[in-house]
Parts: structure tokens; sequence; C-alpha cells
């Protein structure tokens, strides 16, 4: 009699565990115990692109990986930002330099998505690219003060073809190696967003002539790549 009670409550349990499965599918893949970035707080930083221009946050790649994982997701993205330069008689706003003081203290991630502005600012000029430079390496310090168990990591612009954008990616991955700040370069002809594809923007940009923001198929062709780089900064 005791082996039959036995079996029964065993049974009972294996029942309950079922149903709470179906009821929540999703449990292991995102928000469950097993997803090592279920709860972590993740800032994002930057401009247009963090903010994503004209279209939803929620299309955005960086949001949808937060969602997938359970994350805790805060957006400080705004729409013509720079990390080096006040722009706030464009109506702009102020540098990324005056804006990370408004982010969550307690995040576990800083990603920086910024350099597309300052890039039209810095053009050829030597001046502006060092006074770029001096910026990025201020501005990662000056976030891990504000934010002292974060990693930070920084995703750099796309491929574009335009002056500027050349040397303000090699400043930002030469500083962030200084200090052992992980990147993700997107300045690449390998990068997966082929941006200086006419075809490709058109399909993929939130306009045929646009080089800096995804549409709704071009966040969902990067999300692959956002997350395995979210995942490696926070092993």
């Amino acid at each position: 009699m005791k082996n039959i009670l036995t079996a029964l409550f065993m049974c009972l349990g294996l029942g309950t565990h079922a149903q709470s499965l179906h009821e929540n599918p999703v449990g292991d893949l995102a928000t469950g115990i097993n997803d090592p970035l279920a709860g972590k707080v993740i800032n994002m930083l930057g401009d247009s692109y963090v903010k994503n221009h004209r279209r939803p946050v929620e299309e955005a790649w960086h949001y949808k990986v937060a969602e997938h994982h359970g994350m805790k997701y805060n957006n400080y993205g705004r729409n013509g930002g720079c990390v080096a330069f006040d722009r706030t008689k464009e109506g702009f706003g102020p540098s990324l330099l005056v804006r990370y003081k408004d982010m969550d203290e307690n995040a576990d991630l800083v990603l920086i998505i910024a350099g597309h502005n300052d890039a039209g600012m810095v053009g050829t000029s030597k001046d502006s690219l060092a006074m770029f430079t001096d910026s990025v390496a201020k501005l990662i310090d000056c976030i891990r003060v504000q934010c002292p168990k974060a990693k930070v990591a920084w995703c750099t612009p796309w491929y574009v073809d335009r002056a500027g954008f050349k040397p303000v990616v090699k400043a930002i991955k030469k500083v962030c190696r200084k200090k052992g700040v992980a990147v993700l370069d997107n300045y690449s002809k390998k990068c997966v967003i082929k941006v200086r594809d006419d075809d490709f923007r058109a399909k993929y940009f939130q306009g045929k002539n646009d080089t800096a923001h995804l549409n709704k198929n071009g966040h969902e062709l990067f999300v692959p790549v956002g997350d395995a780089f979210i995942k490696k900064v926070l092993k």
C-alpha cells in the first residue's frame, strides 16, 4: 500500500510539472532559471541606432534580444546624438558625456551604439577626431563610475562609405582595446548588414537612401549577431 501511494504522489508531481510547462511554454528559453541572462539589467546608450529613429523601439534588435532572455531593458537613445559633440542648438541634445548620467546605476551591461553622427562631425578634421577619441575614453571611464558593476561594450556604426567613418571606428576600437571594452565591429564588408548595397538598403533599412536605421526586417536579420555578442560579453 505504501508503494502504491508513493507512486501516486510521484505521478501527481509529474502531472503538475507538465501543466506548468504548458502554461509557460517559453520557460527556460526566455526567463527561466536556466537562462543566465534572465533578470540582468541592460542599459542601451547612444543615438538613433538605439532610439530606432521613426520606428517603435520594440522592433529594435537589442530590445528583441533583451525580451527573449527576460532582461530588464533601459533605452537611452536619442536621434542625432553624439559621443563628443553637443548638438543642443540643432535639437539633438547634449553629448553622451552628459546623458550617461541618466542611466540606471544597477546595470549589468551598458551597450553603447554610437559614432555615426560623430563621423559626420569629424569628417577629415584631425582636431575633431582627437576630440572624439578623448571623449570615447572619458565616456567609458564615466560609465564605469556611474554603473560600477556593469560590463561595458560598444557596437560600431555600419560600413558607411563617407568621410569620417573609418577614422571614427578605428578610434573606437583602439580606445576600447586599451580599456578592455568588447567591440562588435560592424564597419566591415563581412557584416551581415550590407549598407553599401542599394538593393539591401531598400529591403532592410527605413529608406533606400538611409545608411543608419534598420527596419523591422533588418533588425530581425541582425538579432542572431547581437544576441551572440551580448551573451559573449555577459558570459
